[in-house]
């Protein structure tokens, strides 16, 4: 399979899938058309995906499952809840949007996980792990409560089982008797050898009705013979559990009150649907345990399904990744310079080492890296119990997903005020994941936490000192950055302390001020370049710490220029602009402050750079902004590369 028919309509040499519009097309097809299906849609998903990039191993993966679901099953009556949804793709290509793939992660396309606004399909939108039990049991329960037939399935990877909520909502659900299903799709527990003949003959007599009937009547009897029947129950259930824990593993599912099936081979056909219609029948939790393969199908995502989870297009650009390193590689390159000298520095990362920049760290130091899986208030909690013990833990989390743990941010870490260093990766707009990976609260959620330093670098170097800043800073740390290349970057062995509260001023002006945070300094560098060119002198500032702020800097401003801007790639609502605003209204400051940043809304899907663009944070869209406010006429001009204005700064950012 490879891209021969990249320029095509995709549908070249297909037989079947050009026929697929809804579900319904499934049901009229021989298990030797579904068969024949199954290779032509891993021929599309191949073909699209490489050409505009998405998650393609983990749909390979999910191929014949999903076919079997739609084929079995009757969505949308029927609710199919995906765990995550990076792996719905062939979903979505069976529920009407074969066409619409194309267009997947595009800005104004469809969107790379399940989205309630896209499909009838879609009974559950999801972007964060370990959320489909909770969510699918929910459904289940409202139709229980209004009476209505349909059934329920959440669809799990076993990545999402190392999230605590999925636990929580086994437990309940379990706990239920309910008409519920989960299906594990297992590719990566090292179960492989029960995958055979035993669990076959195992599922298929556990979901057998006469079998059921069978073990009902028994257990029934025993309870009829007078003083015996709690032994002889006891007995029998012993039995019963010792020859499944003997045979299969899915005692823990059991306890929970699950009845366990499995495991069976996901990527038979024959197997799976035979199974599905049995456990489709059942009206009581069922667990079905499926194997399968990431990456089945295509050799290349095979063999490397960390590298193949996600892709870039084939257009992407691959020169300026070599001009300079991103933010995560930098993160990662000083973090493990500096854990090599000092062994009480740890890294944690909730299952994104190669995400977060830590695969190397992860290689060299293995005895102080800790990979705690897909469960971030674990990694917050546990982190807080090694700073509790006099280590340097340091949480590498995407900005999106240490959302998860605002309570052991604060319970655990800050009201005992832990040095902890939360290295916050993907702040603000994420790109092409779309609204649920965007790291746009971070700098608000993180500011009103009693005792937290908030910082955001400008750049590569100054990533480094805040790192060796907070390691040194006894009480919890935040460093947020966005995705992609940094400026500037020294690769070096040492770094400068940068005092904890303290501004940087780039450059001198009299016509406003502009506090700019992190990545917005570059740009508002380019527009006070730009406007030096008419006349007008911005005085520009980097306001690396968020908090606290540099109050000292900002009275100096606020008695200097009447005008003053802020801009910050986060929520306007309780970020960096409505701190300065708080602080000026202290001191008496009656003047305008301009607040630039992310209004209070859902940011879609896209490039970064075009998004940045739409919500007035590109350089172009500052520049407009700045001159209509301050009443300078002419057009934003052509952009200059950022790392140009920030080669041009003449002030040592290491003071």
């Amino acid at each position: 399979m490879g891209s021969k028919h990249r320029n095509s309509t995709y549908n070249d040499n297909m037989n079947i899938l050009p026929t697929i519009s809804t579900p319904r097309d499934l049901k009229k097809l021989t298990l030797a058309e579904l068969k024949e299906l199954c290779a032509e849609i891993r021929t599309y998903l191949v073909e699209v995906v490489t050409d505009n990039g998405g998650h393609l191993a983990s749909s390979l993966g999910a191929v014949e499952l999903t076919v079997a679901l739609h084929y079995l099953y009757d969505a949308p009556t029927d609710k199919l809840v995906w765990d995550v949804g990076h792996q719905a793709y062939v979903h979505k290509i069976l529920t009407g949007r074969r066409e619409q793939l194309k267009t997947i992660r595009r800005f104004e396309g469809i969107s790379g996980f399940c989205k309630r606004a896209e499909s009838e399909y879609d009974p559950f939108g999801a972007g964060h792990a370990s959320t489909a039990i909770s969510s699918a049991f929910g459904l289940s329960a409202a139709r229980d409560l209004t009476g209505k037939e349909y059934k329920v399935v959440a669809i799990v990877g076993d990545g999402s089982l190392t999230g605590g909520l999925s636990y929580e909502g086994l437990n309940n659900a379990g706990a239920s008797k309910s008409d519920f299903t989960v299906i594990l799709n297992d590719n990566k527990m090292s179960i492989s050898p029960n995958v055979g003949a035993i669990s076959r003959y195992l599922a298929d007599m556990i979901t057998d009705p006469l079998y059921n009937r069978i073990k009902d009547d028994i257990w029934h009897s025993l309870g009829k013979i007078p003083r015996l029947t709690s032994p002889l129950r006891k007995l029998g259930r012993r039995i019963d559990e010792s020859l499944k824990s003997l045979l299969t593993p899915g005692m823990l599912f059991e306890d929970l009150g699950f009845k366990y099936v499995g495991p069976i081979d996901g990527h038979n056909l024959d197997d799976l649907t035979r199974i599905l219609g049995k456990t489709r029948q059942l009206k009581e939790p069922v667990l079905l345990h499926v194997i399968t393969q990431k990456g089945h199908g295509h050799t290349p995502a095979e063999e490397n399904p960390t590298k193949y989870h996600g892709v870039s297009p084939h257009s992407t650009p691959k020169a300026a990744s070599v001009l300079a390193p991103s933010y995560s590689d930098v993160f990662g390159q000083a973090l493990e310079r500096l854990a090599r000298r000092d062994k009480r520095i740890v890294a944690i990362t909730a299952a994104m080492a190669e995400g977060t920049g830590l695969a190397e760290f992860r290689d060299s130091l293995p005895k102080q890296f800790y990979d705690v899986g897909i469960a971030e208030g674990h990694a917050v909690t546990f982190a807080a119990g090694m700073a509790a013990e006099g280590q340097r833990p340091v949480c590498a989390i995407y900005s999106t997903f240490l959302q998860r743990a605002f309570d052991q941010i604060i319970h655990d870490v800050a009201l005992q005020n832990l040095p902890v260093v939360f290295c916050m990766d993907r702040a603000g707009i994420a790109g092409e994941d779309g609204p649920t990976h965007h790291g746009c609260l971070d700098l608000a959620y993180l500011s009103i936490v009693p005792g937290m330093v908030v910082a955001a670098p400008k750049d590569g170097d100054e990533l480094a000192n805040l790192l060796y800043t907070a390691l040194a800073h006894n009480g919890p740390f935040a460093i947020r950055f966005p995705k992609g290349t940094c400026h500037k970057w020294t690769d070096r062995e040492t770094y400068t302390p940068l005092p904890i509260g303290s501004w940087e001023r780039l450059r001198q002006g009299d016509a406003a001020a502009v506090l700019a945070v992190g990545s917005m300094v570059a740009p508002a560098l380019e527009t006070a370049a730009r406007l030096s060119d008419d006349g007008v002198m911005l005085e520009v500032i980097n306001a690396r710490y968020v908090k606290p702020l540099d109050c000292d800097m900002l009275a100096d401003v606020a008695q200097r220029h009447r005008r003053i801007f802020t801009i910050e790639e986060g929520c306007l609502t309780g970020g960096f602009g409505a701190a300065v605003l708080l602080q000026l209204n202290k001191v008496g400051y009656t003047s305008r402050v301009h607040c630039l940043g992310l209004d209070d809304c859902y940011i879609p899907h896209g490039p970064r750079s075009l998004l940045l663009d739409r919500v007035g944070l590109s350089a172009q869209r500052i520049e407009k902004t700045v001159r209509e406010i301050l009443g300078v006429p002419g057009k934003p001009k052509s952009h200059r590369a950022a790392v140009a204005a920030l080669a041009a700064v003449a002030h040592d950012s290491n003071q």
